[in-house]
């Protein structure tokens, strides 16, 4: 997991750095005070998990603009909840098995006595995104972000045990996202994206689509080479 880490946190690094080597920018180009706010989007989608069953996701972005040409700011929401796969619960009811008081007295414990368990996930993060224009009203965009997200874990089996312990956390997590935006007419955009995101006890893909209203005209973006 350390591994996979380090590598998308390579590929977040690059991808920001795309603006910079593509269009010879200095550093002075970047300013947090070109930031403002232009917009508000709001998405629903679907994310797979490595360890809770597939759900829906649910998204808020504000656009904050362009910290320099190109790079745009976007804080973001999101939710999901879902219940944990069978797979974790065999995991966590071996783990009870050999808990000194329980294993003495041979106790048998298995995934069904743990019952459905639910995991919820608030997460409040920070994107960039590199920006490129293209014909049509089009606008594409690759991006990395950062998010802390406060996870809760509930089910009567195991409420006030380790494992409510384990699934309460409040993990830090990177993601890469690519996705297109369609502007059908002025201040109003549809998107989708792709995302993968890790942090250190779960990872997913996710595919979302949304819309934003755009308080403020486009401006910054790195335009295509024909």
């Amino acid at each position: 997991m350390m591994a996979q880490t380090k590598r998308m946190a390579r590929v977040a690094a690059l991808v920001l750095l795309l603006p910079a080597s593509g269009t010879a920018q200095s550093l002075a180009d970047y300013d947090y005070e070109n930031l403002r706010f232009r917009g508000v989007g709001a998405d629903i989608g679907y994310i797979a998990p490595n360890r809770v069953d597939a759900t829906t996701v649910f998204g808020v972005r504000f656009d904050l603009g362009y910290l320099g040409p190109a790079v745009r700011i976007l804080p973001t929401i999101s939710y999901w909840s879902s219940h944990l796969k069978r797979s974790e619960l065999e995991r966590f009811a071996d783990r009870l098995e050999q808990i000194p008081a329980l294993r003495d007295q041979n106790v048998s414990i298995r995934a069904d006595d743990l019952g459905t368990v639910a995991w919820s996930d608030v997460g409040l993060g920070l994107d960039a995104h590199v920006v490129w224009t293209t014909p049509f009203r089009f606008y594409t965009y690759a991006g990395a972000g950062f998010a802390v997200h406060v996870m809760n874990g509930k089910g009567g089996a195991v409420e006030d045990t380790f494992i409510e312990d384990l699934l309460d956390s409040m993990p830090a997590a990177i993601s890469v996202m690519g996705g297109v935006e369609y502007e059908p007419v002025t201040q109003l955009r549809i998107y989708g994206e792709g995302r993968y995101t890790v942090q250190s006890d779960l990872r997913y893909p996710t595919i979302r689509l949304g819309l934003a209203v755009m308080m403020a005209p486009a401006a910054n973006a790195l335009r295509r080479a024909p």
